[in-house]
């Protein structure tokens, strides 16, 4: 017996302890019966895509057929298919409720239930998502191509995140001109959450509404809107993709790690821990940091091929580094070289993974040419990915490229202004106007990021040079004191251990500012 609803898989006697991926594993093998399902389709649904070796592959096949009583040998219920993929073979009957499942009178049978297979798909191991058609409100029929192309660029784009299971396009727009109940299309699609929205045409303006819905439960987790004026419409078409995506992804994230921090302990998957990482990692603080890392070495645990697990931790010890909260800096530093090359080898297709162990590895192995390579593929992967558009910047700005930097932390605010990691972008434009000589400017940067971070190291360095540069001796000082505080280790002598800039004009324009402020050789 499965229950789908308590993800329990039963026998004659009692519950069958099985771990989430082979409960997974069987849902979706059972829920394809009709044929032949491939390793590629297995990978994609249980595993959100990423890389399984083969015996990950083998161990978890075996322990699905061990749960149900079957072996290789026998293969009564799960059959190998040589060089094809594996099949359900076992007769199958389907019951709307376990209770009429339970009912006295029930005559024992050999076959396995399974309660409301046909009428719903499993939802994937990873988030997912449908697009629906967007309504066309203007009245005017000959329109939908236009809302229709907005919808397909939305789908394409949110495809280029690994993380987010979306369903494809000719599914979704089998709901075009239907009255649609979310929660249905949630069951009937395999999703647990639905974007949907409108398009209205007066003359030559346009205006879009969206609003995504969590399928499971009805509940709102946003709503926008944007307007625009028909000119180019492949360049309206782009900027209300860029706005969408930019603005839904946070909250898709946001929502997730909110279920994950629900989720019973004795139940969580590696991607639950990763979640969970990332909750603290928003943070910033040393104490969320020292919370962060080993949740993420336990989503390593449960999934040793995590490409983005082992970036995230890689970019703890990075961001260890950044503040000054390394105890043992050798070992530190190499570990998170360590595991940054790893999450390069296993995500070489996954734009997180590329975005954090490329910004690691610029800070923690001095490569900053290598790590911008890396950034510039993750944006490749996914050019709706703020991370990369602000890590990137960094990384441009420790090299040299001011200016691009600039531009780089302007285009990821755009994408994501109410993104959590929001006070890093302000640092970014901080460091990089003061490095442009454009002092008040970058104590105006500064001063919002600290609002939101008082223990960013690198904002407190930045406040306290740009008020000393621009003749501001009281405000410095205030600043100096508060850095102290942060990091009574720092001096001017090691200022190029810290922060791996390039220029000796850059690193000078910083050195000349602290050492106005007060900071000792």
């Amino acid at each position: 017996m499965l229950d789908l609803d308590r993800r329990e898989l039963s026998r004659a006697s009692g519950i069958v302890a099985t771990a989430p991926k082979v409960f997974d594993l069987l849902v979706y093998l059972a829920e394809h019966r009709e044929r032949v399902v491939s390793r590629d389709d297995l990978i994609a649904v249980v595993w959100g895509g990423r890389i399984v070796s083969e015996s990950t592959l083998a161990s978890h096949i075996n322990a699905v057929r061990k749960a149900v009583g079957d072996d290789g040998q026998q293969q009564r219920v799960i059959r190998t298919v040589a060089r094809k993929g594996f099949r359900f073979v076992a007769d199958l009957r389907e019951t709307e409720s376990m209770a009429a499942a339970a009912a006295p009178d029930a005559e024992p049978t050999g076959t396995v239930e399974v309660p409301a297979l046909a009428s719903a798909s499993a939802l994937p191991a990873k988030p997912s998502i449908a697009v629906l058609p967007f309504v066309n409100l203007s009245g005017d029929p000959a329109q939908d191509y236009l809302a229709d192309g907005v919808v397909e660029d939305i789908i394409a784009a949110l495809s280029q995140y690994r993380w987010l299971f979306v369903v494809a396009r000719n599914s979704s727009f089998t709901y075009k001109g239907r009255a649609v109940d979310v929660k249905q299309v949630g069951r009937e699609l395999g999703v647990r959450y639905v974007l949907e929205g409108s398009w209205r045409k007066a003359d030559i303006r346009v205006r879009i509404t969206g609003q995504l819905i969590d399928a499971t439960t009805g509940a709102h987790h946003w709503a926008g809107r944007f307007e625009g004026v028909l000119g180019d419409i492949f360049e309206l078409q782009d900027q209300v993709t860029e706005t969408v995506v930019g603005a839904i992804a946070p909250q898709l994230e946001r929502a997730e790690i909110e279920r994950a921090r629900h989720k019973p302990t004795e139940s969580l998957d590696a991607y639950d821990y990763y979640l969970r990482g990332m909750v603290w990692l928003h943070r910033g603080t040393r104490e969320a940091i020292d919370q962060a890392l080993p949740l993420f070495h336990r989503a390593i645990n449960c999934d040793p091929d995590f490409a983005s697990a082992y970036a995230m931790a890689a970019w703890c010890h990075c961001w260890r580094k950044i503040n000054g909260w390394m105890t043992d800096r050798p070992r530190e530093m190499a570990e998170g070289v360590r595991l940054a090359r790893r999450a390069v080898e296993l995500g070489k297709d996954d734009a997180v993974a590329l975005t954090r162990c490329g910004h690691a590895l610029g800070h923690l192995a001095g490569d900053l040419p290598g790590g911008i390579a890396l950034l510039d593929k993750a944006l490749v992967l996914n050019p709706n990915l703020a991370a990369a558009w602000f890590l990137g910047a960094f990384l441009r700005l420790w090299h040299g490229e001011t200016d691009e930097a600039v531009e780089h932390l302007t285009h990821a605010m755009r994408l994501s202004p109410l993104d959590p990691e929001l006070y890093r972008m302000q640092a970014g434009m901080a460091a990089a106007h003061l490095l442009m000589g454009r002092f008040d400017t970058a104590s105006s940067w500064a001063e919002k990021a600290l609002r939101e971070l008082p223990s960013l190291l690198l904002v407190a360095a930045t406040l306290a040079a740009s008020h000393a540069l621009a003749g501001r001796t009281a405000e410095a000082q205030r600043a100096l004191d508060h850095l102290r505080q942060l990091d009574p280790g720092l001096r001017l002598s090691n200022l190029a251990d810290w922060l791996p800039i390039h220029r000796p004009e850059n690193l000078a324009t910083l050195a000349v500012g602290l050492r106005k402020a007060g900071l000792r050789e």
